[in-house]
């Protein structure tokens, strides 16, 4: 930020000159973000998931375990892209995004089409779930 005398003040350490004076400093160390975390959980839920709830030949199969990993993949893209653009880091954190919403109309479709009850968002199930999904380190293990 620019001082009264025209010099820039320094707001935190960023690694190197370049990022000093950036408003959001690069990343890169896609593996300390919260998203690509949970979106790595997701990924992993949803390939066991698939195979073992999934008939076997179902295109589904398919389909929700590459929505998964893309969604996994262009947060780690997108985190790595930030080095050099923050446009490109925020489209592919974008992209990540839809493909993580795709896995999860995926799911509301098995439970529908099943005839299965979807949790309410107050529900004691869901509520435990997001309990979990708090804690550190992120996993899938209960």
């Amino acid at each position: 930020m620019k001082k009264g005398n025209g010099n820039y003040e320094n707001r935190g350490n960023y690694g190197n000159d370049q990022n000093r004076d950036r408003m959001l400093p690069s990343r890169g160390d896609y593996q300390t973000l919260l998203s690509f975390q949970k979106a790595e959980v997701v990924y992993d839920i949803t390939f066991r998931f698939a195979h073992k709830y999934l008939s076997r030949g179902d295109r589904t199969i398919d389909q929700m375990i590459q929505s998964a990993r893309s969604g996994k993949q262009n947060n780690l893209e997108g985190s790595k892209a930030a080095t050099t653009s923050k446009e490109t880091e925020i489209k592919l954190t974008n992209v990540g995004r839809a493909n993580l919403e795709e896995v999860l109309a995926d799911y509301r479709d098995y439970l529908r089409v099943r005839d299965l009850r979807m949790w309410e968002k107050d529900s004691k199930e869901a509520l435990f779930v997001r309990k979990l999904g708090r804690q550190t380190p992120q996993t899938f293990e209960v």
